[in-house]
């Protein structure tokens, strides 16, 4: 199981919006794609001194699920032009974890 890790960031004012976004389209138009290996995705939010972070954690059952996601460029950030709009910055590259002690959540046995 794969945990792929991305990051942007939003001024204070265009933090609801984006969240808004997420929430209708992006995410619905993920699962929609109904990708073979993709379990799901988390989004986290965090406010700081001058902006506000957002970090989603997407689940996979292997790396040839996250190609199929992601493409060859496995590790390239996929973000949509509507995002770009609302995003101060972000990161280029996601990261990608091999998951050691996963979550019951996961659907995966606890050690």
């Amino acid at each position: 199981m794969l945990k792929r890790i991305w990051r942007g960031w939003t001024t204070p004012a265009n933090a609801d919006a984006y969240e808004a976004l997420l929430r209708s389209t992006i995410f619905p138009g993920i699962e929609d794609r109904a990708i073979p290996g993709f379990i799901g995705i988390e989004l986290l939010r965090r406010p700081l001194a001058a902006e506000v972070e957002f970090m989603t954690i997407m689940t996979f059952t292997n790396e040839d699920a996250v190609v199929r996601f992601a493409g060859a460029s496995r590790d390239q950030a996929v973000v949509p032009p509507a995002a770009h709009v609302l995003l101060g910055r972000y990161e280029a590259q996601s990261a990608l974890y091999d998951v050691r002690v996963p979550s019951a959540r996961d659907g995966a046995p606890q050690p």
